[in-house]
């Protein structure tokens, strides 16, 4: 919803949402997590996996577990494609735990209920609308069974990856940060999405329905960064939620859920001076040589060095031509972060 905009022209032939911020303001930009988010897109990924390739490996390892009535009742609200409640994940913070994005689900009030619920009951028909009118007249019993249900399903879905999945989105954040700190809220918002651009003091979305303008001052706009989210961007606009722009975490491969004795394993591998200066000068792009070069190492060393790191998930790997150049990621940021 568009909240007291700025006289402000787009083009008509686009659909976008411009998030208004004062582009000199790094208090208009705060970063949140949201246990919600990841577990609405992990129940999409459940729903149509083809769609999800990057979840394949957690699916393989958790998809059996999950109670069939509890994990019908959040596919019933958050289907596979579309607008799901936004009281599912609404005002992520920093510190946001799962307990308490489960427990807020019992407290919704009557008036936001009805409002996220009419929505999902206008793109429902057949069972599924009868199902959906049937929360809207017993709200009490409702909120109580989606709590449940969420809680349920998160437990035996995303609870034993939320270690790896959570390390991933707060070293995310932590590169974000970095670069609004050395570049600017414009130069940080351009790296976001490919959906994702900078545009006369706004942050601008690219939409596939609809056209909205959203003035954020005096209240800034949340980033929430997911890893199972990572089909594109995702928007909250209306109050009481406030600004939340969705967006897909750097770094997530299709091994992201592997068990924590393989990265635990993976990470033993990097004890060593050569490994640790080679993950230290990362924070430029630069090729296999190039590292051999400022190592003192010869060039099958760095490689194999550099494979090691890659494999750890400290190092990403990417081609511009002819050339291969290694870099940093988000885990590797975070890692250096933590004892420089």
């Amino acid at each position: 919803m568009c909240r007291h905009p700025p006289p402000y022209s787009f083009d008509v032939d686009r659909k976008y949402v411009d998030f208004l911020l004062a582009p000199d303001d790094l208090t208009a930009i705060r970063f949140g997590i949201s246990p919600g988010h990841e577990l609405c897109h992990a129940v999409r990924a459940i729903l149509r996996p083809d769609e999800y390739p990057l979840q394949w490996g957690w699916m393989r390892a958790n998809r059996g577990d999950i109670p069939r009535e509890d994990f019908e009742v959040l596919a019933l609200l958050i289907r596979e494609d579309g607008y799901f409640p936004d009281f599912l994940t609404t005002t992520p913070t920093w510190e946001l735990t799962p307990e308490a994005e489960a427990e807020r689900l019992r407290d919704i009030d009557d008036a936001r209920f009805a409002v996220d619920m009419t929505k999902v009951l206008v793109r429902s028909d057949g069972a599924r609308r009868t199902a959906v009118q049937h929360m809207l007249d017993q709200p009490d019993r409702a909120r109580a069974m989606i709590a449940d249900a969420w809680l349920s399903v998160w437990n035996t879905a995303v609870a034993p990856v939320w270690a790896q999945l959570e390390r991933l989105l707060r070293a995310d954040i932590a590169v974000r940060s970095r670069r609004i700190a050395e570049s600017g809220i414009g130069d940080m918002v351009g790296t976001l999405h490919d959906r994702v651009a900078w545009a006369d003091g706004a942050v601008r979305v690219t939409m596939r329905i609809w056209s909205e303008v959203v003035d954020c001052h005096g209240s800034g706009l949340v980033l929430v960064p997911s890893v199972m989210g990572t089909t594109g961007c995702f928007v909250l606009t209306e109050p009481p939620a406030q600004p939340t722009l969705f967006y897909p975490a750097q770094g997530v491969t299709a091994t992201w859920a592997r068990d924590s004795a393989d990265v635990a394993g993976a990470l033993g591998a990097l004890l060593g001076p050569a490994r640790a200066r080679i993950l230290l000068d990362a924070h430029e792009p630069r090729t296999t040589s190039q590292v051999a070069h400022d190592t003192g190492l010869a060039v099958s060393t760095a490689s194999h060095h550099l494979t090691v790191l890659r494999e750890a998930g400290l190092v990403a790997s990417t081609r511009d031509g002819a050339r291969v150049l290694h870099r940093r990621s988000p885990l590797g940021e975070a890692m250096v972060g933590a004892v420089l």
